[in-house]
């Protein structure tokens, strides 16, 4: 199992303390307990459900439910733009690296809620993007401007502006990605295990078998087909094919089937439409962004370049089983119906869902791989989709099974990054 210590990053953050409590300064509180530059009304459908009494409840028993309220006060005290910046950067960046410690501190954790739980940083993360979005400013904000500080956010907070691997050349650089809990409608109470195991791995080191060092550093992705479109995927991840010493392994994480795994053989260019975390999706092919790294034209196919039958050989089984999946739907050349083919697309089909389905999970995966094909770099790159992690019938927000199994396949998804890298898995001091 990797050891989970410090990344650069946390170091960094921790230097732009001061400036945020400096931000902080009190302000003039509405009525009902928001700082008064908030509007009302003005939420996003996401946003809206934070007011819920489950959210409330996550937010209360983590520790966590006085960060949105921090960042407004910090907003209504900004005189200008740039000190609002300085805001969205220091609170940004609090909130991801506190979210990474709170699930490294195990039983020290802050607040009754068990410390692997992914679910604080989403709910907090709403509340402070609610507060940016309804902030009243003191001064004039062009509606672009607002709209760059709420992108600077989402980045800040979902740790996507400070994978800093440091300068050592000998260190394996390995990306990991997992998403927000979604389908809240069905039960608010969901929560991603690919979020909880991002959260587990940021800052982790592995040794690997030939002695060298890996070093993992990790991001989270919202649930929101219009992020994708605007390039978020991307713009996290093209740096990390581009720079001058490039990532190792990129690894996309999320939730999937009832009781596996499934590492993902294949991946389309078609996005099915189905509602996303904002209640919208349009079925189309995956609109790839202007000024990044691409294949033209673009391919309604990419590929997984990770060693699945040693992966599944490593770590299959321990205790979910782990599955190649080579299943797509296309619609083959020709013809104008799609068809399910178990063992990969064939020549000149149209995609219409990948080995992991046609909703974002397949686009994560399809963007990772077509920026991996685009730059020509040959490392392992792929997805991995865990089990479904279920909450009792009751109401309460946690329970012993859930809290099980949400541990075994967090510890799972880390076993198979290490097997990805041809790892053995063993514990570094840090």
């Amino acid at each position: 199992m990797p050891v989970r210590k410090p990344a650069p990053r946390v170091a960094a953050a921790a230097l732009v303390l001061a400036p945020a409590l400096a931000l902080a300064a009190p302000a003039h509180a509405a009525p009902g307990g928001e700082p008064d530059c908030l509007a009302a009304g003005g939420a996003t459908v996401e946003e809206e459900r934070l007011a819920e009494e489950v959210p409330q409840e996550i937010l209360r028993r983590s520790g966590f439910a006085d960060r949105a309220g921090d960042f407004a006060r910090a907003l209504c005290a900004a005189p200008d733009e740039e000190a609002a910046r300085t805001a969205v950067r220091v609170h940004g960046e609090r909130l991801w690296r506190d979210a990474v410690h709170r699930v490294r501190s195990g039983s020290a954790a802050e607040g009754e809620l068990s410390a692997g739980d992914d679910r604080p940083l989403y709910w907090a993360r709403l509340g402070m993007t609610s507060a940016l979005r309804r902030w009243e400013p003191s001064f004039d904000l062009p509606a672009e401007e607002r709209a760059g500080l709420l992108a600077e956010l989402e980045r800040r907070s979902r740790g996507q502006s400070g994978m800093d691997f440091g300068a050592g050349e000998d260190v394996l650089r390995v990306v990991v990605t997992g998403f927000d809990p979604f389908r809240l409608d069905g039960d608010i109470r969901q929560a991603n295990p690919s979020g909880a195991a991002a959260l587990a791995l940021d800052g982790a080191v592995l040794e690997t078998a030939d002695g060298r060092t890996a070093v993992v550093q990790a991001a989270m992705f919202p649930v929101r087909w219009r992020d994708f479109t605007g390039g978020m995927v991307e713009r996290a991840l093209a740096p990390h094919y581009t720079g001058d010493r490039p990532a190792d392994a990129v690894i996309t994480v999320s939730q999937g089937r009832e009781g596996r795994f499934d590492l993902e053989a294949h991946n389309g260019a078609w996005r099915g439409g189905s509602d996303d975390n904002e209640s919208t999706g349009t079925a189309e092919t995956v609109p790839i962004p202007e000024g990044f790294p691409t294949v033209t034209p673009q391919p309604q196919w990419s590929d997984s370049t990770l060693d699945r039958p040693a992966i599944i050989e490593a770590v299959s089984g321990e205790p979910f089983p782990v599955v190649d999946n080579t299943e797509v739907t296309e619609i083959p050349a020709g013809e104008t119906e799609p068809v399910v083919r178990p063992d990969g697309p064939t020549p000149g089909s149209e995609a219409r869902a990948g080995g992991g389905g046609d909703y974002l999970s397949n686009e994560i995966a399809y963007r990772n791989t077509l920026l991996r094909d685009a730059t020509g770099l040959d490392v392992p790159a792929g997805h991995v989709h865990t089990p479904i992690l279920h909450l009792g019938g009751g109401a309460g927000v946690t329970d012993p099974a859930f809290e099980r199994d949400r541990a075994a396949i967090v510890a799972q998804v880390e076993a198979i990054v290490a097997a990805a890298l041809g790892t053995e898995g063993e514990e570094r001091d840090g």
